[in-house]
Formats: C-alpha cells, sequence, structure tokens
C-alpha cells in the first residue's frame, strides 16, 4: 500500500466514488502534524492513504471541508465510505491503530 498525495479537487472528488477511501490532511509546518504524518506512514504500510498537504493545497483541504462539512483541523484524517464520512479524527487522536479500529 502506499502514500498518494492529493493536489487537486479533481482527485479528491475521483474518491468519493471508492468504497473506501482514507484522507490525511497534513500540515507541514505543525510538529504535532509530523507526529501523525509518522503514524499515517506505519498505516500506509497496510492501507492506501491520501495525503492532502493543507498549507500547498489549500484549494483541495477547502473543498474536503466544504464536501464533507467536516470543520477543518490539523492533523486530521477523514474515512470516506462510498464519498460518505464514517469517522475522523484529529490532532494527537490521529494513530494508525484509530484508523484500524474505525475501519474494523
Amino acid at each position: 500500500m502506499v502514500m498518494v498525495e492529493l493536489r487537486s479537487v479533481e482527485e479528491f472528488e475521483e474518491l468519493l466514488s471508492r468504497e473506501t477511501a482514507i484522507v490525511f490532511k497534513h500540515s507541514t509546518q505543525c510538529p504535532i502534524s509530523a507526529a501523525a504524518h509518522a503514524e499515517m506512514e506505519e498505516l500506509a504500510g497496510r492501507r492506501d492513504i491520501y495525503l492532502v498537504k493543507v498549507i500547498e493545497s489549500r484549494q483541495v483541504s477547502d473543498a474536503i471541508e466544504r464536501i464533507t462539512g467536516i470543520r477543518h483541523e490539523s492533523p486530521q484524517v477523514i474515512v470516506l465510505c462510498k464519498g460518505k464520512s464514517v469517522w475522523h479524527a484529529s490532532h494527537r487522536d490521529v494513530t494508525a491503530e484509530a484508523v484500524e479500529q474505525a475501519l474494523a
């Protein structure tokens, strides 16, 4: 499995038709987000993770908030099933274990 960076709103919208998608919103300037990134890298060994760098791809981050209705925070992970948010967490709650439990 891999971590794939989303750089356009269209790339995010393509995820909405998938059975399951894990979206990780990451701030490249935040130490809490750096710890969450390490957790998501661990998870990427087992599952596909879709990375959005919130500073570099603000338009994508804003679209995710608009489409899902989930207020932006970073770090943040959102689990989508067929385009609907079924679970999300932010800050120190962004862990590989928490995502795995949400998917179980």
